[in-house]
């Protein structure tokens, strides 16, 4: 291993893209879709789209001649809850297309349409859009049955696109695209048009018609919420994509230059109060960052992304988590856009790649494609900061460096017979004194259409600096280590069942991704029942589940068991009944502790715009503070409410409570409350509050604590959005702080604004 411990990181990218490059460098007439194997389940319905006959204004109206001659797909069967069962509502979709975009036009009929739940908010809002009247529609381009483009509309015309990765069971909302939608409400329903240009989407690169998979789908949320779509969708068959129809007939579409090219200007002033908290608020530097990224579509199938220094800023805040009695570090999503371009290409059982390691680059490109089998991806970034994990069994915990860090990830992947896919993953991170390489294979096995096989298997090689490991408790000097996945999932109409291993040396890092805990040795395994209501019974669906898992460190040491016990309703009103009960044994600090807890969730949505759930759990738990059982209570309250079509108020709470008998040893309160008012499908204005409160006994405490702390944390936002790169965000923050024998108090506040523009060609 020694020359992979020493060989630099690009070239390892360079020297790996060249010996599976062969497989990208056939001429364009090869580069042609994949033709899925011979079928094991019926397909779907064959439709032969056509160009359209005249021009399409993106109104919502649909008047114009081509919506006559356009095919009509028609949504006659309810998969969920019903079975295949006839639609209570009719659906009609019509497909057609020119050179440059590609049209979808739905007539959503309703018998009732003073019910039609439909209200303004942010796009890719999808917890609160799917409580909305909507279709959705999903593409897939390359025929190949394993990745779909998926758009979802509601009747006011507010967006929602995700991508789906079926083996990875991936579908990611942080993905966009620049394409337009109306809607409009009548007294029949309400109508949408949608166009998308064809430079937004990957596909084969080929003179000849085009055959892809399309599904298209309708929400009719009522007491239950029906899900009808354009093709039977079985529950014996757990793979999605293989069940679309055909649309054939896509030919002479053009992507133009198929250039992007985003500029932006973020400023920002930041006032700290020095010292703090007897000081006063000290005027900040303005700060000014121009950036630009660009988008080369070199084929429809084969994306180039270049960013100078880029805006990577996020006007939406994490949602609040409480960090109080947690041993490993808490997982916050990506959003920002350069990073979420093509990210499913580099999604592997293991979480070998997370971006929000890159913190704050300078710079970075992204070059991902796919051509017949073979999908690869390749991104590099230099950053400023040097963001470190240090996991282990009992924790984790993280560091910052100020050192300047050169990154790159490479991704070569194989689709194999019917549904599969093999790879190869490689990432790095390295500057003076440091480095992480990690490198393996993995793979994704459809072994029959309800059941499926992921392995991966990982080594990596790590050397940080003296500084580092010795303040870390790390290992200097180079060392290596190993880390493999496993696991087997049966998805069918009534059973469900699965059995799984995970194995991290001690030694196994993975600085680009996100592997909070390593040296385990862990298996799991459960099995679940299915009984499934019909039309107007008191329940859609049952669900009960026995399952269990032990995990071991390297030493053969027994750290974590449980066995846990559950069962699920879900019945009107889209409401959702679920109870957990679980013994658990847990080793924290060489104490082993027998534990019992009980989680209840409920969750209901009575009415358009209306969403409530509670999480409750109690029981037994570990007080790792201080190394001893606790009597624990967390409760998590959630209400989302639409008041009228403009406005959303959305109340999040989080309780804890550990007690030391009838002593309490800490009380945590975290509220949230988000308010927003939409003017329109582009503008809105939004403010957060954020407020945590921390009490704690010190006389339960083996150690000096607080005995309590405070903080707040507010942000306000004016927002436009003319698509998801053309953009005026004008907005202010500012975080209080208070502790013991503190007031509560404003240590820092800050302004920005952000403009963005989206040019393309």
């Amino acid at each position: 291993m020694t020359q992979f411990k020493t060989l630099p990181g690009a070239f390892i990218i360079i020297l790996t893209l060249v010996m599976t490059l062969s497989g990208f460098a056939a001429p364009a007439t090869q580069a042609t879709q994949e033709k899925p194997q011979k079928k094991e389940i019926q397909e779907g319905a064959h439709y032969t789209v056509s160009k359209a006959t005249s021009e399409i204004k993106v109104d919502g109206v649909l008047d114009e001649k081509t919506w006559e001659d356009a095919v009509v797909i028609k949504l006659p069967y309810e998969w969920l809850p019903g079975d295949n069962i006839p639609a209570p509502v009719d659906t009609d979709c019509m497909v057609t297309f020119d050179t440059k975009y590609l049209y979808i036009g739905f007539r959503c009929y309703d018998p009732e349409p003073a019910k039609i739940r439909a209200h303004l908010m942010d796009r890719d809002a999808i917890d609160t859009f799917i409580q909305d009247d909507h279709v959705s529609f999903m593409f897939d381009t390359f025929n190949a049955e394993r990745r779909g483009f998926q758009f979802r509309v509601n009747p006011l015309g507010v967006q929602a696109d995700a991508i789906l990765a079926e083996a990875e069971g991936y579908e990611d909302f942080s993905w966009d695209l620049i394409w337009k939608s109306k809607g409009k409400i009548t007294d029949w329903g309400y109508s949408l048009e949608i166009a998308i240009p064809f430079n937004q989407l990957r596909f084969p690169k080929s003179s000849e018609a085009q055959t892809w998979g399309f599904e298209a789908e309708r929400s009719y949320p009522r007491s239950v919420r029906h899900r009808m779509t354009s093709h039977k969708r079985r529950r014996d068959v757990s793979c999605i994509l293989c069940q679309f129809n055909k649309l054939t007939g896509f030919v002479g579409m053009s992507t133009g230059l198929n250039i992007e090219i985003d500029p932006t200007l973020t400023a920002s002033r930041t006032d700290a109060r020095d010292p703090f908290p007897a000081g006063s608020l000290q005027t900040g530097d303005e700060e000014v960052d121009p950036g630009i990224t660009v988008r080369w579509g070199i084929t429809p199938n084969l994306i180039l992304n270049a960013t100078a220094y880029p805006d990577f800023s996020q006007v939406e805040a994490d949602v609040a988590q409480l960090e109080v009695n947690t041993r490993f570090a808490l997982f916050y999503p990506e959003k920002r856009p350069f990073f979420l371009e093509g990210a499913d290409f580099f999604l592997t059982p293991i979480q070998a790649v997370f971006t929000r390691t890159v913190a704050d680059p300078a710079g970075g490109f992204k070059f991902t494609g796919k051509a017949g089998r073979n999908v690869f991806g390749i991104f590099g970034a230099y950053d400023r900061i040097n963001n470190l994990t240090f996991p282990s069994n009992q924790g984790s915990w993280q560091d910052t460096e100020e050192e300047k860090v050169m990154s790159g990830v490479f991704r070569f992947r194989r689709d194999v017979g019917r549904g599969s896919q093999l790879g190869v993953l490689y990432t790095g991170r390295m500057t003076d004194g440091y480095y992480n390489h990690v490198g393996g294979f993995d793979g994704y096995i459809r072994l029959s259409r309800t059941k499926d096989f992921r392995f991966q298997y990982l080594h990596s090689e790590t050397d940080y600096a003296d500084a580092t490991a010795l303040a870390n408790g790390q290992r200097t000097g180079d060392f290596g280590g190993d880390a493999i996945h496993a696991e087997f999932m049966h998805m069918g109409r009534d059973w469900l069942y699965s059995a799984g291993y995970r194995d991290r040396n001690p030694s196994f890092r993975a600085d680009y991704g996100f592997v909070p805990r390593v040296d385990i040795r862990s298996a799991s395994g459960l099995i679940g029942r299915f009984i499934w209501g019909k039309r107007g019974s008191w329940f859609t669906r049952l669900l009960f589940v026995v399952g269990g898992d032990v995990t071991y460190d390297h030493d053969g040491t027994l750290t974590d068991q449980s066995v846990q016990l559950q069962a699920q309703y879900q019945g009107p009103l889209q409401s959702t009944v679920t109870f957990v009960y679980e013994q658990v044994k847990q080793r924290y600090l060489n104490v082993l502790f027998d534990l019992e807890q009980i989680t209840w969730v409920y969750e209901v949505k009575p009415a358009g715009g209306m969403h409530f759930s509670l999480v409750t759990q109690f029981g037994d738990s570990v007080d790792y503070a201080n190394a001893r059982r606790a009597d624990a209570l967390v409760l998590s309250p959630f209400a989302e409410i639409g008041l009228g079509r403009h406005i959303n108020l959305n109340l999040m709470h989080s309780y804890q409570r550990l007690n030391l008998g009838v002593d309490k040893i800490f009380e945590a309160n975290l509220s949230q409350v988000r308010l927003i008012f939409n003017f329109n499908v582009r503008m809105f204005v939004r403010a957060i509050v954020q407020y945590l409160d921390v009490t704690r006994d010190p006389a339960l405490y083996l150690f000096p604590v607080s005995e309590r702390e405070q903080s707040i944390f507010s942000q306000f936002l004016f927002s436009y959005k003319l698509n998801p790169q053309t953009v005026l965000f004008l907005g202010y923050s500012d975080n209080y702080f208070g502790y013991e024998g503190i007031d509560i108090t404003q240590s820092d506040r800050t302004f920005f604004v952000k403009l963005g523009y989206a040019w393309t060609k």
